[in-house]
């Protein structure tokens, strides 16, 4: 498949403005909406029936839950659990641990560099009785020390909760070390990955975190999430769904109310476009084909990511926030700025009246904000590209600049 074939599969991409905004939230392929139509024309039924129609619906959601376990990369007993966002299944982790017992681990650590749907729940946990340790980011650069880490881990801890990616900086963290130092101290890992998920392929069980979470509706489907864990880090963990439904039901007692059913037939739709990116039949689909799917995006993403960042590095009146690489071992996509002397929103809405869909802000990363001394309502400039924007498209957009800021 080429990236203009991919392209055909989005019909939003037809539209006026070209869609730069992808981080907030990616297009859908046709087929989630195909699926999502069909779902509620033929098989929009409570599950748990012995009917027929009932027996669809079942295996839709049985199919979804297959298709996010590939996604993430969950080992063979991982417990797969799905939600309505990110923010709402880390809140319902974070509640879990308030409930369980604290065996002597009564700290939490959370980094301010990150998004707060993985912040605020833990900060919370200080109204419980735990002690909230922060590591901060360099306020020059966003740069997180390993050794400013080491300093706040003890026998005390319970909890690391970090991204995989910033979604202001685009850089990408080196998880593994992170939890090999979490679990020298028999610590718990949350991991972030929601800006990392639409690049490259997660994988849960290889980097050996307890728990990973991201949401679908930024990786080409449904307004969904998934949360993935190792099944020795739900131990002890109860859900805060019905008293009735089994804690052996890992899933089930997390799915408060239960699963967006129509939500999963749009999730299908995404394993249809990642099986048609992987060129296999979507019921062949295996983690092999996820793997190749994303190596098809990084491939598409490179180039117009290069362009980007090098093009941003190069103006004296830019601060780019994040690293200048454009290598996709350092970063992803996600590119935010801010312009000496302007005020983000003034750039931001001059370019949007030229057709071009970026936005200005904090981004739900108001501490980092803070952190790196701007303006939180103001924030940064940030542009968004996945596997489908184009060459012509970041050039079209760093013309667009040019003429709104002058030379460089």
């Amino acid at each position: 498949m080429q990236q203009s074939d991919a392209r055909a599969c989005f019909p939003g991409l037809r539209g006026a403005d070209v869609l730069l905004d992808n981080a907030g939230g990616s297009q859908v392929p046709v087929d989630v909406a195909d699926r999502v139509r069909s779902y509620f024309l033929d098989d929009y039924v409570q599950l748990g029936a012995d009917y027929r129609t009932s027996r669809r619906a079942v295996a839709t959601v049985d199919e979804a839950r297959a298709f996010a376990r590939q996604l993430c990369g969950a080992g063979p007993d991982d417990p797969v659990i799905l939600g309505p966002s990110t923010s709402a299944l880390c809140a319902a982790l974070a509640d879990a641990h308030a409930r369980a017992p604290v065996d002597g681990r009564d700290e939490v650590v959370v980094c301010d560099a990150g998004h707060e749907s993985n912040i605020g729940p833990w900060v919370r946990l200080a109204d419980r009785g735990y002690r909230v340790r922060v590591w901060r980011a360099d306020p020059a650069t966003g740069d997180l020390s390993l050794a400013d880490l080491d300093a706040l881990l003890s026998e005390r801890t319970r909890i690391v909760a970090v991204h995989h990616v910033s979604n202001i900086l685009g850089r990408i963290e080196d998880v593994p070390a992170i939890v090999s130092r979490a679990h020298a101290v028999g610590a718990r890992v949350v991991v972030d990955g929601v800006a990392f998920a639409p690049h490259q392929a997660v994988d849960r069980a290889g980097l050996d975190a307890d728990f990973y979470v991201f949401s679908t509706y930024k990786v080409y489907g449904p307004h969904m999430a998934i949360l993935c864990g190792s099944k020795a880090a739900f131990a002890g963990l109860v859900g805060a769904n019905h008293y009735f439904v089994p804690e052996s039901d890992v899933a089930y007692r997390f799915e408060l109310g239960g699963v967006s059913h129509e939500g999963c037939a749009g999730l299908l739709g995404t394993r249809d476009y990642f099986a048609r990116v992987a060129d296999v039949a979507p019921a062949d689909l295996d983690r092999a084909g996820v793997e190749r799917a994303y190596r098809a995006f990084a491939a598409w993403e490179e180039g117009p990511m290069q362009s980007l960042v090098r093009a941003l590095s190069a103006r004296q009146d830019v601060r780019l926030i994040g690293p200048a690489s454009a290598d996709p071992s350092i970063r992803v996509p996600t590119v935010s700025f801010v312009v000496q002397g302007r005020s983000s929103r003034e750039v931001v809405l001059a370019c949007n009246e030229r057709g071009f869909g970026i936005r200005y802000g904090h981004f739900y990363a108001h501490r980092l904000i803070e952190a790196l001394e701007l303006e939180p309502t103001d924030g940064v400039i940030r542009a968004s590209l996945v596997h489908y924007t184009t060459q012509d498209e970041v050039e079209g957009l760093l013309a667009t600049l040019d003429e709104v800021l002058g030379a460089g």
